[in-house]
């Protein structure tokens, strides 16, 4: 009776939270770079001298799918798409770093090239600024950011943008959609990562099995509850059985 009634308890309660990851990624289904988070349950013994029958369910494996989105082509110079696997940098608004494949790109107020978060984009030395006179912006497959002005034929370069390439391993995502690395320290830059202008990549969430999923976990939870219902049929009989 333990094993039923702590296994269901548990389990409609991790339910409701897988519910809530799947909501949250439908919810971000166009979201630009988005990466689908992902939940795994498991049944795990409870510890103590009485829980000799008790058994709880537990997330495990939670992360996140690091497939790769669609890409759509717009045209538009300032969006770019990383090529295969890696990252853009941006900094947080605590000072630290963190990576988004999210290449929606545009200048801000200070001239600072940003995404539309607001959070800066981060070159190899630092932000990149983008001249007031500037006319357009060109960048390039290894993340070269040059601009024209209307005061000279050619292009001039202002910084580069910083690219990675960190072990999925060691990437954690937090609340923000954004990814850190476990230790909280910057990663490399990677010279094999490549961009390609005037693209941007979708959200990798599937739609149709993100909603598949939301009707099993729902149907999933019912179970749960009718389980608990039945353990407290159960033990109704039996205590009238052992009080006949």
């Amino acid at each position: 009776m333990d094993r039923l009634i702590y296994t269901s308890m548990t389990g409609a309660k991790y339910l409701l939270e897988r519910q809530a990851t799947l909501a949250n990624n439908l919810a971000n289904a166009t979201t630009t770079g988005f990466r689908a988070d992902t939940v795994g349950l498991r049944a795990v013994p409870a510890v103590g001298p009485q829980a000799g029958t008790r058994v709880f369910t537990v997330e495990t494996t939670t992360g996140a799918d690091f497939s790769q989105g669609p890409m759509t082509a717009t045209g538009r110079t300032l969006d770019v798409a990383i090529q295969g696997e890696g990252w853009l940098t941006v900094q947080t608004t605590d000072g630290g770093e963190a990576y988004t494949r999210n290449g929606a790109l545009q200048v801000g107020p200070d001239g600072v090239l940003q995404l539309p978060s607001g959070l800066q984009v981060q070159g190899s030395g630092g932000s990149i600024s983008i001249p007031a006179d500037a006319q357009s912006v060109l960048i390039a497959a290894d993340g070269t950011v040059s601009v024209k002005a209307a005061s000279s034929k050619n292009p001039t370069t202002v910084g580069q943008l910083k690219l990675v390439n960190p072990p999925t391993s060691d990437l954690v995502k937090g609340t923000d959609g954004l990814f850190r690395t476990q230790s909280g320290a910057p990663a490399e830059t990677d010279a094999a990562v490549k961009v390609a202008d005037g693209t941007l990549e979708g959200s990798n969430v599937n739609v149709v099995e993100a909603m598949v999923g939301m009707i099993a976990a729902s149907r999933q939870f019912e179970l749960q509850m009718k389980m608990l219902s039945t353990a407290e049929q159960n033990e109704q009989k039996a205590g009238t059985v052992i009080g006949a």
